[in-house]
């Protein structure tokens, strides 16, 4: 499996949860991407979706943003030797328990430091098989639905064979048509969004 530690989990509840790492670490994960904790204790993995990117301020960058004159050096060292911490807000879509897959919320939380993993491209084609987590992202009040969902249909195709990412969007689609045929500026949104 090709999946990359990003961070580890800060905070968490069963709707989802905030990971945190270091901002020379962040060139990786984006908008919409598939992640996964791993507990040390259980067989359970939380499969996720990152909905928001939190770069906090720094007394340094303050600083800095005030002088007149920033050189290149300035600007480098702050972007590649300190650490500024940064934040993934993540909204959970399924589980993984013992190998086998749930398009629901996890039981129970992901824990502190539980590690945090961008998914492979197999995990996700194998995860976005069914497309039962459309709910879970649509009903979520504190994420913006639309973007997020066609951020991770996107990834989702991308994860595929060529020959079968068309396919794959326009069964979506139904699907989609299916969960919003009583909201048709949402759902035109939407299908816009994820045009192929």
């Amino acid at each position: 499996m090709d999946e990359k530690l990003i961070g580890r989990v800060l905070r968490a509840s069963t709707i989802g949860y905030v990971c945190g790492t270091r901002s020379s670490e962040m060139m990786v994960p984006s908008f919409g991407a598939f992640v996964r904790t791993s507990q040390r204790d259980s067989d359970t993995e939380v499969l996720g979706l990152i909905y928001a990117i939190h770069i906090d301020d720094d007394p340094l960058v303050r600083q800095l943003i005030m002088a007149n004159n920033m050189n290149v050096a300035t600007i480098r060292d702050q972007r590649e030797n300190r650490m500024v911490p940064v934040e993934i807000s993540v909204v959970n879509i399924g589980y993984r328990d013992s190998g086998r897959s749930y398009h629901a919320l996890p039981p129970r939380p992901p824990v502190s430091l539980d590690e945090v993993y961008l998914c492979s491209d197999e995990s996700i084609h194998e995860f976005t098989s069914r497309l039962d987590f459309f709910r879970l992202v649509l009903n979520t009040s504190e994420v913006p639905t639309e973007e997020l969902l066609a951020a991770a249909l996107k990834l989702a195709a991308a994860a595929r064979p060529m020959g079968e990412r068309r396919d794959f969007l326009v069964t979506a689609g139904r699907r989609l048509a299916q969960l919003l045929s009583h909201d048709l500026t949402r759902l035109n949104h939407l299908l816009r969004l994820i045009r192929p």
